[in-house]
């Protein structure tokens, strides 16, 4: 189907249904003053932790005191990259999602992916945050719930899979000796064979047919136990459609956009770090660079902590060392780097999602002319879903 308009095979259902109001609550992150006085309290003991505390216990007193040496052209640098990094982070949902079923403006994507920024850094481990806050937007955009899991999904396989691909082919690389660095092989090998796991088990996923939960349902008895079966059945077949929409994107007019958003956020994410480390005078090989990043980003799963705050901090910092790099100059480039990367977005983030809110009134009391009639001559139609 297309767009909605005059002498389209729309039906009246579709009609009405797009057009009655979508009523999906706002998540309350950024407006409920609990909520935020006990994640800034989480943040601030945390934060104490690696900052204090575990300088104490990896014997790095000195690390913190070296934060104030930084080269301020190198620290200018990162800052610069953080800049791509945002970007490159709107450029992918552009291509994954706002290209796609919805047509959404560039103000707009940016609003969205840097409000679920600020909720991924700040609410929730493993992203959970910004995944609910980028739901409820796109779901007021009006696309449908289900065609907005799989978006999501697509958008996170997408992002994801340079994440595993780059820990394989640079871990196998790093310790057969085609690239420079040290090579232990429980942070290049062991990386790469379960990062080579998880695409495999992606790719498997993607062969579950899209009627699955629909065939489940048919099959299944009417006690509970089926019910409770179909329900599952839902995770599996929204993964499926979400890895083959990611699969299709790349073959679609917007694919280049999505790679270039996903490698682009990564590769300017190890770039911040890259410059932090010049910063403070630490010689490190690129592709040792690469890989400490990617193993040590691992503890963004870190189930306590939001948005993965000292669980990353300690991660990373722990993977360097391993490397065999100075435990002082790594704590206070690490430490640097995350101020870039992770807590200079808040700030816009949170504007944003005010932003968002007078964008998603605007949606609401747009939808329904446009629905019945379709966009305004000369307007862009970024509240009409298409599928």
């Amino acid at each position: 189907m297309g767009r909605v308009s005059p002498g389209d095979s729309t039906t009246a259902a579709d009609v009405r249904n797009r057009a009655n109001p979508i009523d999906d609550e706002a998540p309350s992150f950024f407006e409920d003053p609990k909520r935020l006085i006990q994640t800034l309290v989480i943040v601030v003991v945390l934060i104490a932790a690696i900052y204090f505390l575990f300088p104490k216990l990896v014997g790095v007193e000195d690390g913190v005191r070296q934060l104030r040496d930084g080269d301020v052209i190198w620290i200018a640098i990162a800052v610069a990259f953080s800049v791509l990094m945002f970007l490159s982070y709107v450029g992918l949902f552009k291509g994954v999602v706002a290209d796609q079923d919805l047509h959404l403006r560039w103000s707009e994507s940016y609003q969205i992916t840097m409000a679920g920024l600020a909720a991924t850094r700040l609410f929730s481990a493993g992203g959970a945050g910004g995944i609910l806050l980028t739901y409820w937007a796109l779901r007021k955009a009006g696309m449908p719930r289900t065609q907005s899991a799989a978006r999501m999904v697509a958008f996170l396989v997408l992002l994801y899979s340079v994440y595993l691909f780059t820990l394989v082919i640079n871990g196998i690389l790093l310790r057969t000796g085609v690239l420079a660095g040290p090579a232990p092989a429980g942070l290049t090998v062991i990386p790469a064979a379960i990062s080579g796991g998880v695409i495999l088990v992606l790719l498997l996923v993607s062969l579950v047919p899209e009627d699955f939960q629909r065939r489940l349902a048919r099959s299944s008895p009417e006690h509970w136990p089926g019910r409770l079966a179909v329900r599952l059945a839902t995770v599996p077949a929204t993964l499926s459609t979400g890895v083959r929409l990611a699969i299709g994107t790349l073959r679609s007019r917007s694919g280049l956009t999505a790679i270039a958003g996903a490698i682009g956020f990564w590769a300017a994410n190890i770039a911040i770090l890259w410059a932090s480390f010049e910063a403070y005078g630490v010689d490190v090989a690129g592709a040792v660079i690469v890989q400490g990043f990617f193993v040590g980003m691992v503890a963004n799963l870190f189930p306590f902590a939001p948005g993965g705050v000292g669980a990353v901090d300690a991660g990373m910092i722990g993977t360097f060392v391993l490397f065999g790099l100075p435990s002082g100059a790594v704590f206070a480039a690490i430490l640097c780097y995350r101020v870039i990367a992770f807590w200079l977005p808040l700030p816009p983030g949170i504007v944003a999602f005010f932003q968002l809110r007078k964008t998603v009134r605007r949606w609401e009391a747009e939808r329904p002319a446009v629905a019945l009639s379709g966009p305004p001559a000369g307007q862009s139609p970024a509240r009409t879903f298409t599928s």
